[in-house]
């Protein structure tokens, strides 16, 4: 079978992405996801929705309010959904062998938060020899104490660029240019 790609969606939950927390861009974002997603669909491609299962912290908790996918986000029967336990995408959760029993090779990574669950989870695949790339605009987080969201989310684009890949590589792109791969 041959090697496919995949994209993942990490933590546009309900719980993330309220009054008390902004996200920097949040319609666009999720726009942005929604049309990659698509494209993924209509390519046979799977689409991953990872979802904080904090129970252990009595924060997102499956099926309550905090732990829901964003309403704006278009989910579909045939997408893919896996609880994650800690900010690495990877821990203890069922993605490595989904991934394997998939055959993917190749993550389009996009989601919240920047700084955090994104950044995990790419320097965790980094290190299982996936080939990445990280959608440039489709991920957000919110301001930090010393920097404002979009320098956060600039400083991590830079980063990811400019990292030692592996076996596999690393590579940012905005939704522009990815959106251009499926249209050939």
């Amino acid at each position: 079978m041959k090697d496919k790609k995949a994209l993942l969606v990490i933590d546009m939950q309900k719980g993330s992405f309220t009054v008390k927390t902004p996200r920097h861009d949040t319609d666009g974002t999720v726009d942005r996801i929604n049309a990659l997603a698509q494209q993924f669909r209509e390519a046979n491609l799977p689409v991953i929705f990872i979802q904080h299962d904090g129970t252990q912290m009595n924060e997102f908790i499956p099926n309550t309010k905090p732990w829901e996918l964003l309403d704006d986000l278009k989910v579909e029967k045939a997408d893919i959904f896996i609880n994650k336990y800690a900010n690495d995408v990877f821990y203890k959760s069922e993605l490595q062998n989904k991934l394997d029993i998939l055959h993917v090779k190749e993550l389009i990574i996009t989601g919240c938060a920047t700084d955090f669950c994104v950044a995990s989870t790419i320097q965790s695949a980094l290190t299982k020899d996936y080939n990445i790339t990280v959608v440039e605009d489709g991920h957000t987080t919110g301001n930090r104490p010393h920097l404002k969201a979009k320098q956060v989310i600039d400083h991590y684009n830079w980063v990811w660029q400019n990292m030692i890949p592996t076996k596999g590589n690393i590579q940012v792109k905005p939704y522009t240019t990815l959106k251009k791969t499926f249209e050939t």
